[in-house]
Order: structure tokens, then C-alpha cells, then sequence
């Protein structure tokens, strides 16, 4: 009996240091320069779930994070000059719970996908597509 009690010992230790590395890693994320909060889904499926995560501006690319994951490296790169945003649709708030947030189709690589952002996000994110160096003008419809 007591080796059952020491296996169950281990095993809770264990769970609290994959959370413990998950909240830290979730919390380094976040507070880091250029960051901010970014659902994701495929385009298409209106009903499905959202990915949450969160996205951070680097030089010339976007970096995208899955929130429920302890891996070190972004779920998704999105590169500035093969990202277009293709539209955008104000969520309602009622339907939220939320603030000002915004629908955000977008397409890269020819592969469509959908962002849930709030509106300074998604003001953040036009002003960086439209900042790409000349030669580009339809990153933002």
C-alpha cells in the first residue's frame, strides 16, 4: 500500500510541474513586447472551436502561439508579405460577452483561416501589414 501512496505522490508532482511550466510559459508570452491575444480556426466552419493563443510581432513576421501547450517554438509563423487580410466583420458583444472584437479572414500561402481579435488588436495588426515596404498594397482590404 505505501508504494501505491509514493506513486500517487509522483504522479500529482508531476502534473503540478507540466501546469506550473504551462502558467509561466503562458505569462513569459504574454508579456513580451508586441504581443497580444489571437483565437485562430480554419475557415469555413462557422460553429467551430477556436485555437487561443498568442501572437507576437517580430521582424517581418507574425509568431503564433497555442495557449495549451508547452511547446518552445510558435504553432504557426505568418510571414508579412504572404499574409493578406481579406476581410473583417465586427462580432457582436451580446454573442461575446466581450468588448469590441473583430472577425478577421485571412489568407496565407493560399490557405484561408480566421482570427478572433479586439479591435486594438486588429488595428494593430492592418498598421503592420500596410507598413510593409513599398511595392505591396494589397495587404489589407
Amino acid at each position: 500500500m505505501p508504494g501505491v501512496i509514493w506513486i500517487a505522490i509522483a504522479v500529482l508532482g508531476a502534473l503540478a510541474l507540466v501546469l506550473a511550466a504551462g502558467i509561466s510559459r503562458l505569462r513569459a508570452l504574454s508579456r513580451r513586447v508586441g504581443s497580444f491575444s489571437c483565437n485562430a480556426r480554419p475557415t469555413g466552419n462557422p460553429e467551430g472551436s477556436w485555437t487561443p493563443g498568442i501572437a507576437q510581432y517580430a521582424v517581418g513576421r507574425i509568431e503564433w502561439w497555442r495557449c495549451w501547450s508547452l511547446s518552445p517554438r510558435p504553432a504557426r509563423t505568418w510571414y508579412r508579405e504572404r499574409l493578406t487580410v481579406t476581410g473583417r466583420t465586427p462580432l457582436d458583444p451580446d454573442e461575446r460577452g466581450q468588448g469590441d472584437h473583430y472577425l478577421v479572414q485571412c489568407r496565407y500561402d493560399g490557405l484561408d483561416f480566421e482570427l478572433d481579435l479586439a479591435a486594438g488588436d486588429y488595428f494593430g495588426l492592418a498598421s503592420w501589414l500596410e507598413a510593409a515596404p513599398p511595392g505591396r498594397q494589397d495587404l489589407v482590404l
